[in-house]
């Protein structure tokens, strides 16, 4: 379990990273399927697990000056606002509208960025 554990949190980590996000949308997928966590408790857990990788990217991204710190200061305070509302949802929906909503947003994502 240890092993698997590290193996998935380093592919977490590497997409988060590497591609600037992503690591929530596999890590929610990595937590049910290999964790055998329920749809919420994945969906709760990917926040724990994407803070720190936020925080290294941010701090990398920053110093090799790939990010614009007022953009980051300007969106914060609406993103916490979002996150609060979200997170309040997730404990008041029924799963299965989680997963469809979850869903939703990964094909509108994939069509977006196909599209270009």
């Amino acid at each position: 379990m240890k092993k698997r554990g590290l193996l998935w949190g380093s592919i977490v980590g590497f997409a988060n990273g590497f591609f600037a996000s992503g690591g929530g949308i596999i890590a929610v997928l990595v937590l049910k399927k290999f964790f055998s966590l329920d749809e919420k408790k994945a969906h709760a857990t990917s926040i724990a697990i994407i803070l720190p990788l936020t925080l290294a990217g941010l701090i990398i991204y920053t110093v090799k000056g790939f990010s614009d710190m007022s953009v980051i200061l300007r969106t914060g305070v609406g993103s916490a606002a979002g996150a609060l509302l979200g997170a309040m949802l997730l404990s008041k929906l029924p799963s299965n509208y989680i997963r469809i909503g979850f869903g939703i947003v990964m094909v509108i994502s994939s069509f977006r960025m196909f599209a270009g």
